[in-house]
């Protein structure tokens, strides 16, 4: 097969393909909302654009299922713009280039979009579909999920009818979620001086690149280098054994992508040139053995570079590195109530230097509010020590598992019938939207489900084609089960 629309099933995989040539990077969704309404009125569906920018299919019950409850199956219309250095993308403008990888589909250079385009196929396909049985069903596609949960943030009371939420952005078919983590976003602001380089100093590119990064919540458990620490590792002994300055540091893109490339401009003395590189090598290196298993792709460069119109001042730079390094990034703690499940953890996300200000992004998640706080607490501590202003914004509650509600044991149920083996129940260290909208609906009964989705918020995102299949029977026999008001 050429193309994924000729995959099956293709009332799935027709509409997974035409979200992939939408671009809908988080914060730029105007095409994507504009896309999901004209498709809506095109196929005679009751469609809706909210006060704030989701969209909303209505589809009435088939005769016979009028009196069943409202279902709502939600997914995000945003996708993680993430790509290879090579890669040329541009993801305002460019439609994803997929590839089929034997039982998996891809995409060339790029995040995929399967995060969270299969949800949303999966629901357009309800909508669409003539010869599958169901009572009053809702589609809500929200916008910027990825980079604030703004459109659940902002979902109105009373806009949705049904009571019974069914999201669609799970990553592994068979698992049913029924709880998430909370979060809070962190930001911290080095200002510094720009001063002129002056002679005598060389200038060189620390890069690293290579790492597998991953979703800050699914893969924060895996020990994943973080691209942002091992430069900062880097250069640090330098700067202060060696006088080597700081001109530039640029690394990861995204608050919940594990950040896998991170680049420093640096001014080296001529006259220690070959002790400075010596140490960033031998630092380097040692990284690439730390994380051998994890992240075998791993690659360094030290390389000349064109030279800086100024560098960041020396005590300003110096304690921000101090502070990248000694600030966590990766596991807190893990759960002890459900073994294997991360309960706390940071991401060390985003280092940008902009017109006089460092600043470094973490994103902070937790089942628990008050180790969220507490982790909130000692990031913020660490970083005002070293002479930063820190923010904190964005905070959210987690989603609290309820395991007794009836929509789960029909989900369970069902699933076993048709596959003939138990479902998984569990609770995910990733954020869900079910968390905000929960607190709008408080008397909605959600669970999350989905096909399996790998690597999702780095350009090895993958989606398992079978599974799409398995997905899309098990939602139209959930459907058909859904009990009456």
């Amino acid at each position: 097969m050429s193309s994924i629309k000729d995959l099956e099933p293709k009332v799935v995989w027709n509409n997974f393909y035409s979200l992939t040539q939408i671009p809908r990077p988080s914060k730029h969704e105007q095409k994507a909302q504009e896309f999901l309404y004209d498709w809506g009125k095109k196929h005679g569906i009751e469609t809706i654009k909210d006060d704030t920018g989701n969209i909303i299919f209505r589809v009435p019950a088939t005769p016979g299922y009028e009196n069943r409850r409202g279902v709502i199956l939600q997914g995000h219309m945003d996708m993680v713009p993430q790509k290879v250095a090579s890669s040329n993308h541009d993801f305002l403008n460019d439609p994803i280039e997929t590839e089929i990888l034997g039982e998996w589909v891809g995409a060339k250079g790029t995040t995929l979009g399967a995060d969270n385009g299969m949800g949303l196929a999966l629901g357009m396909a309800v909508c669409e579909s003539k010869d599958i049985k169901h009572g009053p069903v809702e589609v809500l596609a929200t916008y910027d999920e990825e980079t604030g949960m703004t459109g659940a943030q902002n979902l109105k009371p009373g806009v949705l009818k049904g009571d019974i939420l069914i999201n669609l952005d799970s990553e592994e078919e068979g698992e049913l979620c029924i709880g998430c983590a909370g979060g809070l976003d962190a930001v911290a602001d080095f200002e510094y001086k720009e001063l002129v380089v002056p002679d005598g100093y060389k200038p060189y590119k620390v890069s690293v690149k290579g790492l597998q990064g991953g979703h800050s919540g699914m893969d924060i458990s895996l020990y994943r280098g973080n691209a942002n620490k091992i430069v900062a590792k880097a250069i640090i002994d330098s700067m202060v054994d060696c006088g080597v300055k700081m001109a530039d540091f640029t690394g990861g893109s995204l608050r919940n992508a594990i950040p896998f490339e991170a680049a420093a401009v640096i001014l080296v003395p001529e006259d220690k040139e070959e002790e400075v590189l010596a140490m960033v090598i031998k630092s380097l290196s040692n990284s690439k053995k730390c994380y051998a298993q994890s992240d075998p792709d791993m690659e360094y460069l030290c390389e000349h570079c064109d030279k800086p119109a100024g560098y960041i001042e020396d005590q300003v730079a110096v304690n921000a590195l101090k502070a990248i390094i000694a600030c966590p990034s990766g596991v807190i703690r893990m759960s002890q109530s459900m073994p294997g499940l991360t309960e706390t953890s940071t991401n060390l996300a985003i280092v940008r230097c902009k017109d006089g200000h460092l600043k470094v992004a973490s994103l902070m998640r937790s089942a628990l509010d008050s180790s969220k706080s507490e982790l909130a607490k000692r990031i913020g501590y660490i970083f005002e020590l070293a002479g930063a202003k820190v923010d904190f914004m964005g905070g959210y509650s987690g989603w609290i598992p309820k395991p007794d509600l009836p929509i789960i044991k029909v989900m369970k149920d069902t699933y076993k019938s048709i596959f003939g083996k138990d479902m998984k129940v569990f609770a995910t260290h990733g954020g869900l939207e079910c968390a905000l909208m929960g607190a709008t609906y408080p008397n909605w009964e959600m669970v999350s489900i989905g096909p399996t989705i790998v690597h999702p918020h780095s350009p090895d995102e993958r989606v398992k084609i079978d599974t799409v299949g398995m997905c899309w029977e098990y939602l139209k026999a959930v459907l058909e089960n859904i009990p009456c008001k």
